[in-house]
């Protein structure tokens, strides 16, 4: 990849240098508690049936699309812009799982009875382009869930609020390229004429650092901030400092809101 990010999107998969590792983060993420809880809201907003047909954008090992064939009978298919991702997806079991683009999704209008996409429109270049091609590909009637979590949300306690806030900011406006478009996703399917759009807040709190460093990375955005120039480096080695003392002293505190948008497309029957 020609730039470092904050927050490595996951169409650089196959560039970085682990593709492998970061397929673990992904599989350890989904087995935390609060990361299930919402993947589990997610699949029943999906309303989905036995021998339904539903579609995973952005699927990386494809471990939601395996949980809801399982929970309910249902056919799904994975996809995913890595060629890493689509492997572990069909090493894990996942029966359709394929390279694609989610801003050109290679399926015909009307193919599935639903589709979500978790964690993903706030790493692509278009997001609504991506929405608009879930909605082509889904059936008058089919179901359409967003998950996002929405940077801007965020609060950290490291016994620095003015470097923490700024720590912060930074994961917003240059971290990663949708940080803030979480809550956004209402009014983006209200404005595409879609019906019973509906929003719902999940708030992961963490109090030991441990359980979200591997997979958030915290601790290491202040130095990736300072390596791409929008930090000083005596200011990342405070924060490093300031994190593990209150790692250390059970001060640390984070939180950051996930939204789960969703909604039913127009046509189908009432």
């Amino acid at each position: 990849m020609a730039q470092q990010t904050l927050s490595r999107p996951w169409s650089d998969v196959d560039a970085s240098a682990d593709p492998a590792h970061l397929v673990t983060t992904l599989r350890r993420r989904t087995r935390s508690p609060f990361h299930a809880s919402y993947k589990r809201r997610l699949r029943t907003l999906l309303h989905a049936r036995p021998g339904g047909l539903f579609l995973d954008v952005g699927a990386g090992p494809g471990t939601t699309a395996l949980a809801l064939a399982a929970e309910t009978g249902a056919r799904t298919v994975a996809a995913d812009l890595s060629l890493a991702m689509a492997g572990a997806a069909r090493a894990g079991g996942v029966g359709a799982a394929l390279v694609a683009d989610a801003h050109h999704l290679p399926f015909r209008a009307g193919t599935f009875d639903g589709a979500w996409a978790d964690l993903v429109l706030q790493h692509v270049a278009d997001p609504g382009r991506v929405i608009d091609e879930m909605l082509r590909v889904v059936l008058p009637g089919g179901r359409l869930v967003l998950a996002a979590l929405d940077y801007g949300t965020q609060v950290l306690d490291i016994g620095d609020p003015e470097l923490a806030r700024r720590v912060l900011a930074l994961r917003v406006d240059d971290g990663v390229r949708g940080g803030a478009l979480a809550h956004q996703q209402p009014a983006m399917l209200v404005e595409r004429g879609l019906d019973d759009v509906a929003a719902e807040a999940h708030t992961l709190v963490v109090r030991d650092p441990r359980t979200v460093d591997h997979v958030h990375g915290i601790r290491d955005w202040a130095r990736t901030a300072a390596h791409q120039g929008h930090l000083a480096p005596a200011d990342a080695d405070r924060f490093v400092r300031r994190f593990d003392e209150a790692a250390a002293t059970g001060r640390f505190t984070y939180a950051v809101t996930f939204f789960l948008t969703s909604a039913t497309v127009p046509g189908g029957r009432r």
